[in-house]
């Protein structure tokens, strides 16, 4: 299971990501800020208009997190040089992020 950070502006999408990154079977961290502990997240999706988003792809993409961006505008250049692992322009089909999470994501070790 991931930890898989959401950050959007919006709660009723945020909720709706939110149900999807938990049927995936992942947890969700709602969270955001400059300030915000990224260490424990493993993949994010982030809405790159808000005023955080940017910055905190920036800093996962610094750490060799993935990231999914969710928008209503298409993809800008600040957004496409941080290689996301999708952009997916709202309004989506759910089964694009569940692709778009299970692409950037590690494959489960078995045992």
């Amino acid at each position: 299971m991931a930890r898989i950070l959401i950050a959007e502006p919006h709660p009723d999408i945020r909720t709706l990501l939110e149900l999807v990154v938990r049927r995936l079977g992942h947890d969700p961290v709602v969270g955001g800020g400059e300030d915000f502990d990224l260490s424990d997240v493993d993949a994010a999706v982030i809405e790159p208009g808000e005023g955080v988003g940017l910055p905190i792809a920036r800093r996962l993409r610094a750490l060799g997190r993935p990231v999914v961006f969710t928008s209503i505008f298409p993809a800008d250049e600040d957004a496409l040089e941080l290689e996301p692992a999708a952009y997916l322009v709202k309004p989506f089909a759910l089964h694009k992020l569940e692709s778009a999470l299970a692409a950037a994501l590690p494959a489960p070790i078995e045992v």
